[in-house]
């Protein structure tokens, strides 16, 4: 697959190429502290450029191909992964995976969106939108976990739940509502970690949690910005200004207390380093789970209704 390489990236790269000759040559020339500087200069200015990230540049690092998905994460920091299948309703799901794993000193249920990354895998996974069965496959999961008292963590990567007939013949709404309804009341920790972009409903089929978490290079919004540049102008021309209204970013979500945490990236964003971008997710949910865990059912319930409860409420 051809390397991605998005508009504001353009002087990384081309300065990366620059230090590359630079060092094929430098076997043969004497410009060691040349390439000393240049190196430096790349520091500052991939530094500067990922410091400054608008919205809609945050929104296309979401989107980048070759991010990590949810089955990334779990070979990356997780043991022993028991993929379960299934709602026992319809049919498997491909764009939700799931099942036991061990994490840390914990064993687990982790459940999420998974993309694919070209045209067939995308196709087979239906592009991280799920069908109604989806999201009943997602709530067997939980259910199995309530039962065996383990916890349970989600991971959201969708740019909604998929609009088709099919899916609303099936109960799309009703699956989503009833996912809402059961989590809010579910007897084990739940945290949800926002992975890449977080749309409308089909991300809060999953997304009700004690702890809300997402990486810094993702976006969680009723919309999208072309649907709502669509909606407002007209025309998805607009989308940079719709991002900027949207405020969907996670320095914003957690300006309007709608996340708990903000979990950082390796610089240039998630996909410049799998095995990295795991590790630093791992350690903060070791963190959390320690302290969920000590927390009594009724306890998590009681929060947890309180949470979402507050979200939107506003005073004049």
């Amino acid at each position: 697959m051809a390397k991605t390489i998005l508009d504001f990236e353009k002087p990384i790269y081309e300065l990366e190429a620059k230090l590359e000759e630079m060092r094929k040559l430098s076997d043969n020339l004497d410009i060691d502290k040349e390439i000393v500087k240049i190196e430096e200069k790349v520091k500052q200015l991939k530094e500067g450029i990922y410091r400054d990230l608008t919205r809609w540049q945050r929104v296309q690092l979401a989107r980048h191909p070759e991010r990590p998905f949810t089955l990334d994460y779990i070979y990356n920091m997780t043991e022993n992964f028991i993929e379960l299948h299934g709602d026992r309703l319809f049919r498997d799901d491909k764009a939700i995976v799931g099942g036991f794993v061990q994490l840390g000193d914990y064993k687990v249920m982790v459940i999420g969106h998974q993309k694919g990354r070209d045209t067939k895998t995308n196709l087979y996974r239906n592009f991280g939108m799920s069908n109604p069965e989806g999201y009943r496959k997602a709530l067997r999961f939980m259910k199995l976990a309530e039962k065996f008292n383990k916890p349970v963590i989600t991971m959201i990567d969708t740019p909604g739940a998929f609009p088709g007939l099919e899916a609303e013949e099936r109960g799309q709404a009703e699956a989503i509502a009833k996912n809402l309804f059961e989590m809010s009341r579910l007897r084990v920790p739940i945290i949800v970690t926002i992975i890449g972009e977080g749309a409308s409903g089909g991300a809060l089929g999953i997304g009700v949690g004690d702890r809300i978490l997402m990486l810094e290079n993702c976006w969680y919004s009723v919309i999208s910005p072309e649907s709502c540049s669509s909606i407002l102008w007209r025309s998805w021309d607009y989308k940079e200004q719709a991002a900027e209204a949207l405020k969907l970013t996670a320095p914003d979500l957690l300006e309007q207390k709608l996340i708990d945490r903000i979990i950082p990236e390796p610089l240039g964003g998630a996909h410049k380093n799998h095995q990295e971008a795991a590790g630093i997710l791992k350690a903060v949910l070791l963190e959390e789970l320690a302290q969920l865990t000590k927390i009594k059912p009724e306890k998590l319930i009681e929060g947890r209704l309180e949470k979402f409860g507050k979200m939107g409420a506003f005073i004049e």
